[in-house]
C-alpha cells in the first residue's frame, strides 16, 4: 500500500496568508507545506483539498482513478469545489466500515474532538491510521499487540494523541510515525527535525510517497538526556516537550513541596499545571532506586536541588565538615547517581542548572555549590547519549543529534 501526501501541513497551510511571523517567513522550499490530504493506492483520496488535482500531478499521479473521497474534519466554509470526474466526498460514521472494491477497508476512528480519524487496511493487509488537525481517539483505539504500519496524525499540535496509541500498543518500535497538519507553531526546518525525532517520528515534504510496512531510518530517541540552562531559560519545559509523545512517565521532583512558602507552591502548580494528566508524581531525591528499576520513563527535575539535598546530608557548607569527610562524601554519592545513570534500561531526561557562566559568588560555601554542580553536570553528560544547552528557550545540541 503506497501513501501519496498530496499536502502536510495545516488547514490554513504553510506560510499562512498574511502571516508575518518568523516561521512563516522561513518556511520556503520544501519547508512550504500545503493543507494535509492523503492519496491511498491512486484510488482513495482522504481529505479534499484546494489544488488536489494539481498537487497530485505534481507528485508524479492522476486523481482518475480514485474511488471513494472522505473528509476528516469539520468544514465551516464555502462549499467543497469537486474536481470533474472525482466522486461527491463523504464521510464514514464513527465505528462503522467501508469496504471499498479496490480490497481497501475503512473503520472511522471516533475522536474526543470534532472530526474523524480512519483507519485503512489495505489489500496486503498493512495498516495505516490517519487522525485530522488536533485530534485524538476518544478511546482504547487498539488493543496491545496490533501496532499499525504507518500513522500519520498531528504530533507538534496533540502530542497526547501519540502517547494514547503508545499506551494501547498501536503504535510500537515498528511504526513508521509521520507528522502532518504541520502549522507555524514551530519553527521549520532543523528545529522541526529535532523535536519530532524526540518524539521518534518525522515530518516529509509535500509530493512524498510513502511505502506502507518499508523501513525507515528514523533517530532513536535517545534513552539518556540531560537538559540544561539557566534560571527562566525554558530548559524545564524543552525536558517535558521531550517525554509528552510517550505515557505513563513518573515526573521525579527533587525540591520537595517546602511548606509556608507560597512562591515554591506557585511554581510547583505551574510545572503540574503543563504536565500531562496520565504523568505520576515522586517527590524524592532518592535517584538511584528509581534508576535501578524497571519502569516508565522518568523526568528529573532537577540535578540542582538534588545537589543542594546532598550537600546538606553531608554538612558541605561548613569548611571543617567539607575537609572532615564531606567532601569524600559528596564525590560517593555522585558517583553512586552516575553509576546508576549508566546502567539504566529506563528513558531518563534530568533537568540541571548552567550556573558557571554567571557571576562569580560572594561567599566561599556559594562558589562550592557553583563548583561542585559544575562537576555534577559533567559527570552526568558523560553518561548521556544526548545532552542540551537551553538559552532564550532555543535548545543547542551539545552532544547527540
Amino acid at each position: 500500500m503506497d501513501v501519496t501526501l498530496l499536502g502536510t501541513g495545516a488547514p490554513a497551510g504553510l506560510p499562512r496568508p498574511n502571516c508575518p511571523c518568523a516561521a512563516c517567513t522561513t518556511a520556503l522550499g520544501a519547508d512550504a507545506r500545503a493543507a494535509t490530504s492523503l492519496l491511498v493506492d491512486d484510488s482513495l483520496l482522504v481529505d479534499l483539498t484546494p489544488g488536489a488535482a494539481l498537487a497530485a500531478a505534481r507528485a508524479g499521479h492522476s486523481l482518475s482513478g480514485v474511488a471513494q473521497v472522505l473528509l476528516s474534519h469539520p468544514h465551516n466554509g464555502p462549499a467543497i469545489e469537486v474536481p470533474a470526474g472525482l466522486p461527491q466526498p463523504g464521510r464514514v460514521p464513527d465505528g462503522r466500515e467501508l469496504a471499498l472494491l479496490t480490497g481497501h477497508r475503512v473503520r472511522a476512528v471516533a475522536l474526543d474532538s470534532p472530526g474523524t480519524g480512519y483507519a485503512v487496511t489495505g489489500p496486503d493487509g498493512l495498516r495505516l491510521l490517519y487522525l485530522p488537525p488536533g485530534g485524538a481517539p476518544a478511546g482504547p483505539e487498539e488493543g496491545p499487540g496490533t501496532p499499525y504500519d504507518l500513522v500519520l496524525l498531528d504530533v507538534v499540535g496533540r502530542p497526547d494523541s501519540l502517547a494514547r496509541l503508545r499506551a494501547a500498543g498501536a503504535v510500537g518500535p515498528t511504526t513508521d510515525v509521520v507528522a502532518v497538519h504541520l502549522d507555524h507553531d514551530v519553527p521549520p526546518g532543523a528545529e522541526l527535525r529535532r523535536r519530532l525525532a524526540a518524539a521518534g517520528a518525522r515530518a516529509v515534504p509535500d509530493g512524498t510517497t510513502l511505502v506502507v510496512g518499508s523501513y525507515e531510518e528514523v533517530p532513536d530517541v535517545p534513552r539518556r538526556t540531560l537538559v540544561l540552562g539557566g534560571a527562566r531559560s525554558g530548559k524545564s519545559v524543552e525536558a517535558e516537550r521531550r517525554l509528552e509523545t510517550f505515557p505513563d512517565v513518573l515526573y521525579v521532583a527533587t525540591g520537595g513541596s517546602r511548606g509556608g512558602d507560597p512562591e515554591w507552591a506557585a511554581r510547583v502548580a505551574a510545572h503540574r499545571e503543563r504536565r500531562p494528566g496520565s504523568w505520576r508524581t515522586a517527590e524524592t531525591c532518592d535517584l538511584v532506586p528509581l534508576l535501578e528499576e524497571d519502569g516508565p520513563p522518568l523526568l528529573v527535575d532537577c540535578l540542582s536541588l538534588w545537589l543542594t539535598d546532598a550537600m546538606d546530608s553531608v554538612g558541605a557548607w561548613d569548611d571543617a565538615e567539607w575537609a572532615g569527610g564531606g567532601e569524600r562524601a559528596l564525590r560517593e554519592r555522585v558517583a553512586a547517581l552516575t553509576r546508576a545513570v549508566r546502567t539504566t534500561r529506563r528513558t531518563v531526561v534530568a533537568v540541571s542548572n548552567e550556573v558557571g557562566s554567571g557571576i562569580v559568588p560572594a561567599t566561599a560555601s556559594g562558589r562550592r555549590y557553583r563548583d561542585e554542580l559544575g562537576r555534577l553536570n559533567a559527570a552526568f553528560a558523560a553518561e548521556c547519549e544526548q545532552v542540551l544547552l537551553v538559552v532564550a528557550g532555543q535548545a543547542v545540541t551539545l552532544r547527540g543529534r
